[in-house]
């Protein structure tokens, strides 16, 4: 997997990670989260490394994303962001669990 990675840069063709980032910067996320440090809200990594065992994790970070939620993290509660397309909720939860 690596190499094809590797291969597809060198190609010029964008890579998943990148997709997902330039996705993230697209709808507005990289406002509040940031991939390695906390920001307003949890860095996508802490997210990950909290849900990486989780039955559902997915289910769970989608519903997350899509109605918002609250005292997961603390009192900063996350807004609803049904403007983003299930599509993109879908491939941005699949690209912090990654992480």
């Amino acid at each position: 997997m690596k190499y094809g990675i590797l291969f597809a840069a060198a190609l010029g063709i964008t890579t998943i990670g990148q997709a997902s980032e330039e996705l993230a910067q697209a709808n507005n996320c990289l406002a509040c989260h940031k991939t390695d440090a906390q920001l307003v809200g949890p860095s996508y990594q802490d997210i990950a490394a909290k849900y990486k065992s989780e039955d559902g994790a997915a289910e769970i970070l989608y519903e997350s994303i899509k109605n918002g939620a609250s005292g997961k993290w603390g009192a900063i509660p996350m807004p609803a962001n049904a403007q983003v397309s299930d599509e993109d909720i879908k491939a941005l939860v699949d690209w912090i669990l990654a992480m």
